[in-house]
């Protein structure tokens, strides 16, 4: 038996030919469909050259196990979220690799109501039963069907439930669809905005779906892949920029002079924003940076709720504390009416509703909470022993800090700054971030002090 490598923590990820094909994929459908016996599932695929022929290959499998396939076409993970929940069917599967390089695919999984499937959920058990490769011979009189189906219209109505469009004001804005993944759904929405009178321009940038990825990887995380969305802010004087990874379920914002703003800034935002709406609700955040989010959570009457970092960890929070909203600084945005899943699209119309709202520049909205709370941003460090150097750091400070938090690895909280340290889950790297109240300097050299700590033995 061969273990299948493209298996991960959270999701299927592997490089094309050796670690994800047809045959592969095949199995897969097969094992989803022995282990969970869902009668219905919906599928779809990002723009990657392959994604196609793998989802046909995940649907044949799926169909031998006498699933019924419904498939909604190109799409991006969250319209997979929306469609499962939308139809209620018993899960469904996009076929993506987000924002990895061009010889990469993947899959995500969920089932019914839109749950994820991860590793202590059921991805093991898929994982098992794909690489035992045992299964049953197909009866074809019990084959599933499989179906196209449009969810699109019903998707867009759906993401224009979280805002007042009559509050809208005039605002131009650049949306960077990457390579196009997400470019069917700026299609849409600009003509519900004309078909509605709501003053939004929309500039499109790589709108146009190209699985050969003229424009570089999908991941506006790293600054080389930003310049696009900069230069046509400034160029067409534009209030906003927004760009998308490659499955578009982070986006990431831009202030009318292009500076990138980071995600942590922009949980606190939409944190208030579900406030004003629903006063006293619950928001779930994640223990990397929490100051100003949990200010911010507090002063608009709300309670904020620290969950550890991962999807499959803040939707099961967020289910159980029946949270409106929930935020990590890495980009991901969760709402309840969206299944408790997270979406690229719902943040930035929020967000615009909110520049108008408050009358107000996105630069302005943050940046008295980015003074107020200054931050290190998330810094990877590879290191050859991770435990050690974690430890090396806690030995230096947990006899100075205030307070010690293990949610997930080690917060150390002081009177005037704090910081995470955590090793990821999926490659040989620890997470540092830092923040302060107030104080950039200290911020800074604090960083400084801890990145010191850990590489008395790091890989160069």
């Amino acid at each position: 038996m061969t273990e299948l490598t493209c298996f991960k923590a959270y999701d299927i990820r592997g490089q094309l030919g050796t670690e994800l094909n047809e045959d592969i994929a095949y199995r897969i459908g097969r094992a989803y469909g022995e282990f969970l016996k869902p009668k219905t599932i919906v599928v779809g695929g990002d723009v990657r050259l392959t994604s196609e022929e793998l989802k046909l290959a995940l649907a044949n499998g799926l169909r031998d196990s006498g699933v019924d396939v419904l498939d909604i076409g190109l799409s991006g993970t969250e319209e997979i979220y929306f469609a499962t929940s939308h139809l209620g069917v018993d899960g469904g599967v996009e076929v993506t690799a987000s924002h990895n390089p061009m010889d990469y695919n993947g899959m995500k999984l969920v089932r019914e109501g839109s749950r994820p499937i991860s590793g202590d959920t059921g991805l093991k058990d898929v994982k098992r039963l794909a690489e035992e490769n045992n299964f049953a011979a197909v009866d074809e009189t019990k084959r599933g069907s499989y179906q196209q189906v449009n969810v699109l219209n019903d998707y867009v109505e759906h993401l224009l439930t979280y805002i007042d469009v009559n509050n809208l004001k005039p605002l131009k804005l650049v949306i960077n669809s990457g390579n196009g993944a997400a470019g069917h759904v700026v299609d849409a929405l600009e003509a519900k905005f004309a078909e509605l009178n709501v003053p939004l321009e929309l500039i499109k940038v790589h709108n146009e779906p190209d699985g050969n990825f003229p424009n570089g990887i999908p991941n506006p995380l790293l600054p080389e892949n930003r310049q696009d969305t900069i230069d046509a802010v400034l160029a067409n004087n534009a209030d906003m920029g927004i760009a998308f990874d490659g499955d578009f379920d982070r986006c990431f914002l831009f202030d009318h002079e292009g500076g990138f703003i980071e995600g942590y800034y922009i949980v606190g935002l939409l944190a208030e924003a579900f406030l004003q709406k629903e006063p006293g609700a619950k928001i779930i955040h994640d223990p990397r940076l929490t100051w100003n989010t949990i200010d911010l959570v507090k002063q608009a009457g709300g309670e904020p709720i620290m969950s550890k970092t991962g999807h499959a960890f803040i939707k099961e929070r967020m289910r159980k504390e029946d949270a409106v909203y929930g935020g990590e600084m890495s980009a991901h945005h969760y709402f309840r009416d969206f299944a408790y899943c997270d979406s690229g699209m719902i943040p930035w119309l929020l967000v615009a509703e909110l520049v108008s709202v408050k009358n107000m520049t996105l630069k302005q909205l943050v940046e008295q909470r980015m003074a107020a709370y200054p931050s290190s941003g998330e810094i990877n460090n590879k290191l050859d022993d991770a435990k050690a150097a974690i430890q090396r750091v806690r030995d230096a400070f947990e006899f100075q800090a205030n307070h010690v938090d293990e949610t997930d690895g080690i917060s150390l909280e002081f009177d005037n700054w704090r910081f995470n340290l955590r090793s990821s889950n999926t490659e040989p790297v620890v997470r540092l971030n830092v923040e302060s109240r107030g104080d950039e300097e200290l911020m800074r050299k604090k960083t400084l002090e801890i990145e010191a700590l850990l590489r008395l033995k790091a890989i160069d």
